[in-house]
């Protein structure tokens, strides 16, 4: 039988303190019920003793201590789940409907039940992901005043633009606004992870989660952590912030005994492009890769303005080379990554000194590496290149070099895949 208190003692927003509970646990979900009939809900953050820190989903405006009642459910915070979920949009705090319902908290994995990706898929075409992507470089100015402007303006980008390439029928999307209250925006990804977790390892479904933005998600918890006078930890953030962001990262992948698959891209925006910043730096520990943007290339134009020289992955070893993609991948990406670095430096060294500074070499390598940009790195959000063609496009490019100057490609590769031409 759930009991009901009228033992609120304080209410610091978005937090409130019950007293004389009995049987309640962490992260359990509670609701209260106003004078007035109306009913919000709650969660169980902290117990300690007779006394249950509790978190408030909605507002504490016009919460009256003495006569608002609070009743624990007995369970977390659980997710409807069904076969048609696609298509759906529901709210970062859905309400359980008459379905088949999963925690939004997910039972642990063991490593060895992990599989451990060894090979390179070419999954074709992902409209879907690259409007999201393109979403996070998109100019603001002429053009975009008939979109709705503030919290709502972003969400609404999302599902016409999901409904322009049709991918609203085989997406589920879980939204939260800036206007919504925090605690929602540490529930939202959660449930969203819920759901591909069911699609995944039930359905047998290869879902694409993308997170945006974790740094919004991050300053929640900062929030929280700050109401909960917790003792900060790096530039204010909670000293947990690590094992938090790895609990939602670590959901993606494969497992033993599952057909399906998770595949997870975080988005998340570097305060004051700082990459030592704590969100992305830990982001970067946890995560497999990463796809870091630049203004600069935006600003030239570039079509995604991928940074390749930051950007990382470290999964592409054990998935390139004979058998997987072609047998001059690695050599060939590693002397593409050298040759645009050295022309970056080369170009820099020319608006300093002036062109007559350069050696004919250095010009070389300066030209290449704006082809590289305009050819290699800007191609759209539409073009679906093979391995073989990205490969491809890569030799040519190295053709405006001298042959001298490929020292990181083997000498048989050098002459089987330089252009005839």
């Amino acid at each position: 039988m759930i009991k009901e208190y009228k033992t609120i003692r304080e209410i610091a927003s978005p937090l409130m303190v019950v007293e004389n509970v009995e049987g309640v646990t962490y992260d359990e979900l509670g609701e209260l019920e106003l004078p007035n009939g109306e009913v919000r809900r709650c969660k169980v953050l902290e117990v300690e003793g007779d006394k249950a820190v509790v978190q408030l989903f909605e507002s504490a405006q016009g919460i009256n201590l003495a006569e608002t009642k609070v009743r624990f459910l007995g369970h977390p915070q659980q997710l409807a789940v069904r076969p048609r979920h696609p298509g759906r949009r529901p709210h970062g705090h859905q309400r359980p409907a008459h379905e088949p319902r999963r925690p939004r908290l997910p039972r642990r994995v063991h490593p060895d039940r992990r599989v451990h990706h060894r090979r390179s898929e070419h999954p074709g075409p992902r409209p879907e992901a690259a409007d999201l992507l393109r979403l996070r470089s998109a100019p603001r100015g002429p053009g975009r005043a008939d979109r709705p402007s503030g919290a709502r303006a972003g969400r609404e980008y999302f599902i016409n633009d999901f409904r322009r390439t049709g991918a609203i029928d085989r997406t589920v999307v879980f939204s939260n606004l800036a206007n919504d209250p925090a605690v929602e925006r540490i529930a939202t990804p959660r449930m969203a992870l819920t759901a591909a977790e069911y699609l995944a390892f039930e359905k047998d479904m290869h879902v694409l989660v993308i997170l945006t933005d974790i740094t919004n998600y991050a300053e929640a918890l900062r929030e929280i952590s700050a109401a909960k006078k917790e003792v900060p930890g790096r530039r204010g953030y909670p000293g947990y912030l690590y094992t938090d962001l790895a609990t939602m990262y670590e959901r993606a992948g494969r497992r033993l005994g599952h057909k399906g698959s998770i595949t997870m891209i975080p988005i998340l925006t570097m305060p004051e492009d700082d990459k030592t910043h704590p969100i992305p730096d830990l982001t970067g520990y946890i995560t497999e890769g990463q796809i870091i943007l630049s203004r600069e290339l935006y600003r030239k134009g570039i079509v995604p303005p991928v940074n390749v020289l930051p950007s990382l992955s470290r999964l592409k070893d054990k998935g390139i080379g004979v058998g997987k993609t072609r047998e001059d991948h690695a050599g060939t990406m590693n002397q593409l990554f050298a040759a645009y670095s050295r022309g970056k430096d080369a170009k820099e060294l020319m608006t300093i000194l002036g062109e007559a500074a350069l050696s004919d070499d250095d010009k070389l390598f300066a030209k290449f590496a704006d082809e590289f940009e305009k050819v290699y790195v800007s191609q759209g959000n539409e073009t679906n290149r093979s391995i073989e063609e990205t490969l491809d496009i890569g030799w040519k490019l190295l053709s405006i070099l001298p042959k001298r100057e490929l020292k990181r490609i083997k000498p048989e590769f050098i002459e089987k895949y330089w252009p005839k031409e």
